[in-house]
């Protein structure tokens, strides 16, 4: 079955971004997208979103993820995590999926 994981750093710091950022939301989740763009093909996009028809939905350690299925043949496998170190602060996705990417990390090409 396609999954999704988010590290428990990332739950929790998409959990107090909801709080403050999801409030007009029925359902707030995290929405997580690959689209066309970036110097290597591909991009991922975070939003705060509720669900829509079709959508998978995965939830771990009280988040909810959103993923469209095309999305979801590109990001099968692929772990949320968060950096909040020295060099920025962020989510980064771990894809299993992924060939190649661009030199900042941005975009990226299966």
């Amino acid at each position: 079955m396609p999954s999704i994981v988010i590290s428990p750093r990332a739950a929790e710091k998409a959990k107090e971004l909801l709080a403050r950022e999801g409030k007009a939301l029925a359902q707030p989740g995290l929405r997580v997208k690959v689209v066309g763009g970036g110097c290597s093909g591909l991009s991922y996009q975070l939003a705060f979103d509720e669900p829509k028809e079709g959508d998978e939905v995965f939830e771990h350690d009280g988040v909810k993820v959103y993923v469209d299925k095309k999305s979801l043949l590109f990001l099968n496998g692929t772990t949320l995590e968060y950096n909040d170190g020295l060099t920025g602060a962020g989510f980064k996705f771990v894809n299993p999926n992924v060939k190649g990417s661009c030199g900042c990390g941005e975009s990226f090409h299966v």
